[in-house]
């Protein structure tokens, strides 16, 4: 039953998984974003490939600029934080070096972040509880549950928002319509008396 519930739930659990690499240019900055709920427990691996005479910064930041986790002559280790809002996150790499663009080769980074129920380390969890095997793969749908729960509770919350924005949109659209319905209907009906002056003054007509 564990595991059958554990395939239903697999698609989910994918997207909390976030692995990659890629070669970062000497003097140069690359960054990598990603939207993240509130109270959210996020950990990552990096792994960057030495090169002489060249340092590759490490900084972790939300939209407002805080600082989460930061790293200096970053070649090999691991960061953890806890999301207060939900926000986009930025981790950037950068690279530093005296020698100049082209005369060093690339570095080689790579990057392993989770969040999540995926940050969780349940081996240690069922060390410190001492729980069974099948209680910690509970413990791990559970908690995936109460996830997919709180996306979906987002999701509809947004939606809500949405159609709150659209509503509000549209009521603003028949307002603005009626108004210049109504200026056009005045400014026709103000050319139709003053051209009837106008003709009555001329004696065009009576």
């Amino acid at each position: 039953m564990a595991r059958l519930a554990a395939l239903l739930l697999l698609p989910f659990l994918i997207e909390s998984v976030f692995s990659i690499s890629f070669f970062l240019p000497v003097n140069s900055r690359k960054c990598l974003r990603e939207e993240i709920h509130k109270d959210v427990l996020v950990t990552g691996e990096y792994e960057i490939a030495e090169q002489a005479n060249t340092k590759t910064n490490l900084k972790i930041t939300d939209s407002t600029g805080h600082t989460l986790y930061s790293k200096e002559d970053a070649v090999k280790g691991k960061f953890a934080f806890t999301t207060e809002d939900y926000d986009m996150f930025e981790v950037c790499f950068e690279s530093k070096s005296p020698m100049g663009t082209g005369r060093v080769p690339d570095q080689l980074v790579n990057l392993d972040m989770k969040h999540g129920v995926e940050a969780k380390n349940y081996e240690e969890i069922a060390k410190v509880e001492k729980l069974k095997p099948l209680e910690v793969e509970l413990r791990r749908l559970e908690d995936l549950s109460e996830s997919i729960v709180n996306d979906f509770a987002y999701m509809k919350k947004r939606e809500e928002e949405m159609r709150d924005t659209n509503e509000s949109t549209n009521t603003r659209v028949l307002y603005f319509s009626i108004f210049s319905m109504c200026c056009l209907i005045g400014l026709a009906t103000w050319q139709v008396f003053y051209l009837r002056r106008f003709f009555k003054a001329k004696k065009l007509i009576e």
